[in-house]
């Protein structure tokens, strides 16, 4: 007889990454759950640590035709920067001062912050570029220089924002990592970036990691849509939907919505 009492619902682990149905053995979890458990915290804890490569990004950066700015936050180092997520929101003020000197008044700022998974960052960021940033061209937006953020959180795009003067912000960043997904990387939109922001006036765009999560292409799709209609409508966050679904799927009824009819 197995000393492993399996669960009923079992077979629904083949629909989530959820750590659910893992069954019991006694009155404690399997072994191979028990270690299964172990080695995904430990692997949302080295997410969380993990220095960003900056050397071998920017060069990255650069074989896409886009140079980068690389900045700090107030924060000096990982320990205060998780101690401290103030700091974290703040840009230096030698640095700001530094991409003053490079305000073009484009219409997005792209700012690639390490947040709370440089590896998420490392993984999805260069081929989520290499499928926006043309995307963005088509459309006839200027970006400014890319900008690297360290020990950044999405409120410092803010401040990158406003000091290369552009009218839209977009802060690729790592998320926080969970017991599944230790690799995820968001997208947050603000128009008319500036310090003082808050997170009512943002999109995000949550779980970039394929397989497993958002696709690059579908992040691309839905980045630019809120981007064209930010800058068309010239607002972001909880007035700014991403109906584009609605759009597809509504045809000539879409007309209907006031939303839709206003971008």
């Amino acid at each position: 007889m197995s000393a492993i009492t399996r669960n009923g619902w079992r077979s629904l682990r083949a629909f989530t990454d959820a750590r659910i149905a893992s069954g019991r053995a006694g009155n404690g979890l399997p072994t191979a759950a028990h270690l299964g458990f172990q080695l995904d915290h430990a692997r949302a804890r080295d997410a969380v640590h993990l220095p960003l490569d900056v050397a071998a990004l920017q060069p990255a950066l650069q074989t896409l035709g886009h140079a980068s700015v690389l900045v700090n936050s107030e924060a000096p180092d990982r320990r205060v920067y998780l101690q401290r997520p103030d700091l974290g929101r703040r840009l230096s003020p030698v640095d700001e001062q530094v991409l003053r000197e490079h305000a073009s008044q484009a219409d997005i700022a792209i700012t690639i912050a390490d947040g709370l998974s440089a590896r998420a960052v490392q993984e999805h960021a260069l081929p989520l570029l290499a499928e926006l940033l043309p995307a963005l061209s088509a459309e006839g937006f200027s970006v400014a220089p890319l900008v690297i953020a360290l020990q950044g959180r999405v409120a410092i795009g803010d401040a990158v924002g406003a000091a290369l003067a552009a009218r839209l912000s977009l802060v690729l960043i790592g998320e926080r990592p969970g017991l599944s997904s230790p690799d995820s990387l968001g997208i947050y939109l603000t128009y008319d970036p500036r310090p003082g922001k808050v997170d009512a006036e943002r999109n995000c765009i949550s779980n970039i990691r394929p397989p497993q999560g958002l696709g690059y292409a579908q992040a691309r799709d839905t980045c630019l849509y809120l981007c064209r209609n930010a800058l068309r409508r010239g607002l972001s966050g909880v007035g700014l939907k991403d109906d584009s679904m609605t759009l597809e799927q509504g045809g000539a009824d879409a007309a209907r919505i006031p939303f839709l009819r206003d971008a």
